[in-house]
């Protein structure tokens, strides 16, 4: 019998190294339990100590209950700070050799709800753009060096239906900075291709994988959230594994001549 894709092993990442940012919920937690599934070397990094100790916990449970070939291993860092994007970096090279993956989740919404464009502070607009631009361009900039001297890399960025199209709960800053983001995307596809390195972007639609979301999702009211559902072709809301399989993709060697592309991981929301 044929094992669910949910539930399946196998070495397709065997000797990677995937260093995975904003890994201490959700969406980057789903993202490095899928790599170890597949069995790679996975580094998850986040700004939140001890939720990040809570999935190191639960992904090494996993890891020897399943008797898997595969390792976790977490750096806590403010990746907004440059030289700590540095230092994250050269730790994991020195520690393990090499970075192939990098996923570049890191960001969200600041606990920001929707204001009028007059009522928004140049501090609020900055910080979204702070933590989910400047970290990609950060992380991007670090870990270059040492996918060009190899020859190869993949790199994937975490955006946003609200940078393909407007942010469902009406944060300018957020749908502006993620439209940046898959802007970025593009840019760096064109000059790393040249060094074996391919550049792609996932943008998921709404998952409700931590307390941001999950405050975002109440917010809403039952009708907004039954209007939501809907909308969406395959009538529920995503998962995080729903956003982890894209990224496994780009990041395999099944997308070894696809570079520069975004993928909607948002069960037929943006139909385009």
């Amino acid at each position: 019998m044929f094992k669910s894709v949910d539930n399946l092993h196998s070495t397709l990442f065997e000797k990677k190294v995937v260093l995975v940012t904003g890994s201490a919920h959700g969406i980057g937690k789903g993202i490095c339990l899928s790599f170890i599934k597949h069995g790679a070397t996975v580094v998850g990094t986040d700004i939140l100590e001890e939720e990040l100790k809570q999935v190191k916990q639960e992904i090494n449970q996993y890891i020897n209950t399943n008797e898997l070939q595969a390792s976790f291993h977490t750096y806590q860092s403010d990746l907004t700070m440059e030289d700590e994007v540095n230092k994250l970096v050269k730790n994991t090279v020195n520690d393990f050799g090499k970075i192939d993956v990098l996923v570049n989740n890191a960001g969200g919404v600041c606990g920001q709800v929707h204001k009028p464009i007059e009522n928004v502070s140049a501090e609020d607009w900055s910080k979204i753009f702070s933590i989910n631009l400047e970290t990609a361009f950060f992380m991007t900039k670090a870990v270059v060096p040492y996918m060009k001297e190899n020859r190869f890399g993949r790199i994937i960025n975490i955006s946003s239906g609200a940078g393909r199209s407007t942010s469902l709960t009406g944060i300018q800053a957020y749908a502006s900075a993620k439209a940046g983001q898959i802007g970025f995307t593009r840019q760096m596809a064109q000059e790393l291709g040249p060094f074996g390195i391919t550049v792609n972007n996932v943008a998921p639609g709404f998952v409700i994988s931590n307390p941001s979301t999950k405050r975002q999702w109440e917010a809403m009211g039952k009708a907004k959230q039954e209007n939501l559902i809907s909308s969406i072709a395959l009538n529920r809301i995503g998962k995080p594994e729903d956003i982890a399989h894209p990224v496994l993709f780009f990041a395999s060697d099944f997308a070894s001549y696809v570079s520069g592309q975004t993928i909607s991981a948002d069960g037929g929301l943006q139909l385009f």
